[in-house]
């Protein structure tokens, strides 16, 4: 399960504009984005594969962006 919580901020951070990702580890990235959407996030970048494994991007309702990996290759 994908536990912790979201609150709406004034101010959001995003990898595009110069802030850090933070990453986050899930072994199943399908099962972790429903809760995400459900928890109010939007995701940014669909699950795609990298060196090393495969990832996607969202944001909280607050707009700060965060992704979401896993070092399975399915």
């Amino acid at each position: 399960t994908f536990d912790g919580g979201f609150y709406r901020a004034d101010k959001s951070s995003r990898a595009d504009n110069g802030s850090a990702l933070v990453v986050l580890y899930h072994d199943d990235l399908e099962a972790v984005v429903p809760a995400i959407v459900n928890a109010g996030g939007t995701i940014l970048k669909e699950i795609f594969s990298f060196p090393g494994g495969r990832r996607f991007h969202f944001a909280c309702p607050s707009g700060n962006e965060f992704a979401v990996w896993t070092e399975t290759d399915q």
